[in-house]
């Protein structure tokens, strides 16, 4: 198998170590045909992208296209989910900026009001230490997850599960129905073997990306592609992946 495209790749516009040119370059160097900048949501306050420097990034990821134009380069974000309804930090008004637009979970977001506070900061930390809180935050994180799915025009869902405990029973099969695509993220082990193969009773498609923030992980997704051998899944079902 070959990876095609990298399709999760960060800068300095969130908290990578390279350029939006950088990663391009690495990636022709690398042979790959196509590459997503996928910065974090403006939502998150510890490395989220500044909402006034989406469109710079817009243009300069149009810029690229020119002056390379050998290699399909995407502008998308990793937006967060914020809210238990489904709420994401991308604005209606943002929308038209990206090509693609990817969700996942992560700490350090600012959630939409104290509920969401409660449900993501502090049940899913609690659920940390009394396993008995696990699956009611395994609910909740499900259904918000579900909802944006229902909500918003997401392409793929990043790293699921390795945040948060979620049910990929229930994720993979909402992805399937919305024709959206699940990650098995290299950097973050996510989705584990045993989720894939859960995901796998579903005509659900995957991606398997580097999740880089430095150049050098650019392309690199070896385990990735140990997880995929190992869950046998159809190439065909695999968008950035090409049999040799």
């Amino acid at each position: 198998m070959r990876l095609t495209g990298d399709l999760h790749t960060h800068t300095t516009y969130s908290h990578g170590k390279a350029t939006i040119e950088d990663n391009i370059k690495k990636a022709i160097e690398k042979g790959l045909e196509k590459i997503v900048i996928s910065d974090h949501g403006s939502g998150h306050f510890l490395y989220g992208v500044k909402r006034a420097h989406w469109i710079e990034m817009r243009n300069m990821v149009n810029d690229m296209r020119k002056k390379y134009p050998n290699i399909e380069i995407l502008l998308g974000v990793e937006a967060n989910i914020v809210g238990v309804n489904g709420d994401i930090d991308v604005k209606d008004d943002e929308i038209h900026l990206y090509d693609v637009i990817y969700v996942g979970y992560h700490y350090g977001i600012i959630p939409h009001s104290i509920g969401d506070f409660f449900n993501f900061y502090l049940l899913n930390g609690l659920a940390k230490v009394f396993s008995g809180l696990k699956k009611r935050a395994t609910q909740i994180n499900t259904e918000a997850l579900i909802k944006a799915m229902d909500q918003h025009p997401i392409f793929m869902i990043t790293h699921p599960g390795a945040k948060v405990p979620v049910d990929i029973d229930k994720i993979a099969k909402k992805a399937a129905e919305k024709n959206i695509v699940l990650e098995i993220n290299a950097h973050h082990g996510h989705l584990t073997r045993d989720d894939i193969k859960i995901a796998q009773k579903y005509n659900v498609k995957f991606a398997v990306n580097s999740d880089s923030h430095d150049l050098d992980s650019i392309g690199s997704v070896d385990k990735g592609l140990e997880s995929i051998e190992y869950a046998s899944i159809p190439i065909e079902n695999i968008i950035n992946v090409r049999e040799e």
